[in-house]
């Protein structure tokens, strides 16, 4: 059974980071790409972010560049976003993300790219 389970997620003030974490298990995690989206309330789910399977690429939405990194350790099964420079506009519900097949393109930010999701983890960024 796929699983991706999300953590990390909490309150911070602006100006402040967190590191958000992807677990996964139940498929060959070397194999995929894995993104990261949120959802903001209100809103539809954007995607933030996302890193391939074979050389480690990276995408970033342009509203997180330069402030969100991205990386995948392997031995681990885990995916992390990395996320500095927190404003109040990053408030959001945090899902990660398997893509259903490679290789990653100019759509890794559309959801339809995507079989499982995790349940998500909740960041809020105070002002």
């Amino acid at each position: 059974e796929v699983q991706l389970v999300e953590s990390g997620g909490g309150l911070v003030q602006a100006g402040g980071s967190l590191r958000l974490s992807c677990a996964a298990s139940g498929f060959t995690f070397d194999d995929y790409a894995i993104g990261w989206f949120r959802q903001a309330p209100g809103k539809e789910r954007e995607g933030v972010s996302c890193i391939s399977s074979s050389d480690g690429s990276t995408y970033y939405a342009d509203s997180v560049k330069g402030r969100f990194t991205i990386s995948r350790d392997n031995a681990k099964n885990t995916v992390y976003l990395q996320m500095n420079s927190l404003k109040p506009e990053d408030t959001a519900v945090y899902y990660c993300a398997k893509q259903i097949r490679g290789p990653v393109g100019p759509m890794w930010g559309e959801e339809y790219e995507y079989d499982y999701w995790g349940q998500g983890t909740q960041v809020t960024v105070s002002s």
